[in-house]
This record gives C-alpha cells, structure tokens and sequence, in this order.
C-alpha cells in the first residue's frame, strides 16, 4: 500500500485527485497508476485503470489472475468493472469513498449474481495514510487550509 501511496503523491504534484494504485503478482510490482484524468483529457485515466494496463502490457496478458490490485482508495463502479474482466484475484484498499465506492460503500458491484469472476475484498489497509492525502487535496482545493 505505500506503493500505492507514492502513485498517490505523483497525482497529487500533478493536481490531479490523489488515488494510487498497484498491482502485485508474484510478489512484484508488475503494473502502477495514478489519477490523470484532468491532465490526460480522458475519463477512464483512474488509477486502478492505469495500474492494470501498465500490468498487463508488462506481463503481456490482460489476464491478470492471481494478481492483487492496491488502491488508496475504494474503487468505483467502472474500475470494479475493468478488475473483473482483468481477472484480478485480490482487491486491497485504503479509505472507503462514501459517495462512489462501488465495493463497500454505495454498491458491492463485485458480489453481482450474473459476473463470472469473484474477488477478494481486504478494506481498511493504512486507512488513516490514504484518507489524509485524499482529505488534505480537498481542504487545499476548497480554501479551508
């Protein structure tokens, strides 16, 4: 998850929303990604997003099974969508995101009936560390800092 945390850290220096992300498959970082929406000009540029095509292109499969996805933050529900077709075994985050998170909070899009593939959920891994950068981005972004 610190991995995660500097991906969030260069999203952050680039002014975008401070998500990290990695994927780790037999012990290595094989993919990285942060938020690059706003300077990429494309609204896919999510981290985890980023993170399975950087995997993907380095073991060359999309296939990324038995892989583990770490993101600062809980994925939404378009992100959830890319880990199921990546076939991503294990699925680690930080914060939960109340208004988007797409397993925990305002959906469990991962635990729909029809998908056929399943994913291991570990929430809350350095939770604090993942929530403050998230938090201190928008007290900045809002003038309350």
């Amino acid at each position: 998850m610190r991995a995660a945390l500097d991906q969030a850290r260069r999203a952050l220096d680039a002014g975008e929303v401070p998500v990290g992300a990695v994927v780790v498959l037999d012990d290595a970082i094989v993919g990285r990604g942060f938020n690059r929406p706003i300077s990429a000009v494309d609204p896919t540029a999510h981290a985890e997003v980023a993170a399975l095509r950087d995997a993907a292109a380095a073991i060359g499969n999309y296939r990324l099974v038995g892989s583990a996805l770490y993101v600062t933050i809980e994925p939404c529900l378009m992100c959830v969508g890319a880990m199921v077709h990546a076939r991503v075994g294990t699925l680690v985050f930080g914060a939960p995101e109340p208004k988007a998170g797409a397993v925990v909070s305002a959906c469990r899009a991962h635990e729909l009936p029809f998908l056929n593939h399943r994913i291991e959920v570990v929430p809350g891994v350095l939770e604090d560390d993942c929530r403050a950068i998230i938090q201190e981005f928008f007290q900045v972004k809002r003038g309350k800092v």
